[in-house]
């Protein structure tokens, strides 16, 4: 009866916990969605197991380039103000390219990157990847695009424990992050995502072939607005082109199947 009662009282006491941690883990979003994160669990880690230091200097998205937020969508995530937080078309691509057995791109949008740099841990996971999918579901929900990418902006890791847009120009070009021009932007972020190997103000040739691509893109995609309006045009524009993919992918499986069925046959009359 003691041992029940006991056992009673730790489940009581674990479920409390539970509880208490769930809740946390909304309350801390929608308290980021105002609150500028002072320290993020990524950098804390990073600075104990790397030993650089954590060197950031918040600055709000206005004093922030737009040729910043112009490089990460045209590099990292193409669709950024369209998906709400996982890109249909970049996840279809990586299954494609592993099933061909090509070296595959990562799939990770821009408010994945957001959700894990600020709320989980470096060293990649299942369970990290859990946390991070439930994180970007929140941030997608409590966060609008302009916070998303304004965090995003000065969290990220830009160099060995250089964090955010204001503290690697600052580093790197001698700058504030409004004054970074669009071909010192396209090298910022061309250093990801091995930002503690490169350097973007001592570029290689592969960095600078990379900025260049970049730079193409930006120019191609012009600038991006965090209007309702300009928003939901992008909105329509990216639930087509999923339209366009899942149609593309029915007449592959139909061509598919009716190659397989062909092959059959033939190899039914050869049988006979």
């Amino acid at each position: 009866m003691a041992k029940a009662k006991k056992a009673r009282k730790v489940w009581k006491t674990v479920g409390k916990i539970i509880l208490a941690l769930f809740l946390v883990s909304i309350l801390l979003p929608i308290l980021y969605r105002w609150v500028n994160p002072p320290v993020t669990t990524f950098q804390l880690v990073q600075a104990v197991t790397k030993g650089k230091g954590i060197h950031k200097k918040w600055v709000p998205i206005e004093k922030i380039s737009p040729y910043m937020y112009r490089a990460a969508i045209a590099s990292e995530d193409n669709y950024f103000l369209g998906h709400r937080g996982f890109d249909i078309i970049a996840i279809n691509t990586v299954v494609e390219e592993r099933k061909s057995g090509r070296r595959h791109r990562g799939g990770s949008t821009i408010s994945q990157q957001t959700a894990k740099n600020v709320f989980c841990w470096p060293k990649s996971s299942w369970v990290r990847k859990g946390v991070e999918t439930y994180f970007t579901f929140l941030i997608e929900t409590f966060w609008s695009k302009e916070r998303i990418m304004e965090v995003y902006l000065n969290v990220i890791e830009m160099g060995p424990g250089i964090y955010g847009a204001e503290q690697a120009a600052q580093t790197y070009f001698h700058c504030h992050a409004s004054q970074l021009s669009a071909h010192q932007a396209a090298l910022i972020t061309a250093c990801y995502p091995s930002p503690q190997k490169r350097n973007p103000a001592r570029p290689t040739t592969y960095l600078q072939a990379r900025a260049a691509n970049i730079e193409a893109k930006m120019a191609k995609y012009g600038t991006p607005k965090f209007t309702k309006e300009y928003i939901s045009h992008v909105r329509e524009r990216y639930l087509k082109s999923v339209e366009k993919m899942e149609k593309s992918k029915g007449k592959k499986r139909k061509g598919k199947d009716k190659k397989d069925l062909r092959s059959f046959l033939k190899d039914t009359k050869k049988q006979r």
